[in-house]
């Protein structure tokens, strides 16, 4: 075990937590799912049902396994693309500081959890315990979290986002 094991495990548990906070909060705070869906049909991203629970499991699930060290560069696409779909729709528009609803935070996120699969998950991790090495670490963790991250945000975004324009009149 060394310091960069610990680091890792400790960068790979603050994320991991952060993103399935945000999946379980979907599930069971406020309005729940009915409600995150009226919120994703809000933004333009249809069927908001559909998106609502598609945003919830994969935050969820990507939480934990980043959060775990499984799968680590499947987690970190997962967090790519999921940041990358929520800077577009909902904060490109406002800049870059997240004080102003701009996309520092999505940045974040993203980044974190691409270096991660960069560095791999370390000693401390389910991927570490089961194969006794990271999978795809260095060049390889990079090009499969942000690759594969960006293709899935560009699907969906190209599927499923359908913003509601405003009348010429209105603007």
């Amino acid at each position: 075990m060394t310091a960069i094991d610990a680091e890792l495990a400790l960068l790979r548990v603050c994320l991991g937590l952060t993103m399935a906070a945000h999946g379980y909060a979907k599930l069971v705070r406020g309005g729940r799912i009915p409600g995150t869906a009226r919120w994703f049909d809000s933004i333009g991203m249809r069927p908001g049902k559909v998106q609502a629970w598609l945003a919830a499991g994969t935050e969820l699930g990507a939480g934990v396994l980043l959060a775990l060290g499984l799968l680590t560069p499947f987690a970190a696409a997962a967090f790519v693309s999921l940041m990358a779909v929520a800077a577009w729709t909902v904060h490109r528009g406002h800049g870059f500081f997240i004080t102003g609803n701009g996309w520092e935070y999505n940045l974040i996120l993203a980044v974190g959890a691409v270096s991660v699969a960069i560095g791999g998950a370390g000693r401390f991790s389910l991927d570490w315990a089961i194969l006794g090495h990271n999978v795809f670490d260095g060049w390889g963790g990079f090009a499969l979290s942000v690759v594969l991250g960006l293709a899935a945000a560009a699907a969906l975004l190209g599927a499923c986002y359908r913003p509601v324009r405003e009348p010429e009149a209105a603007r």
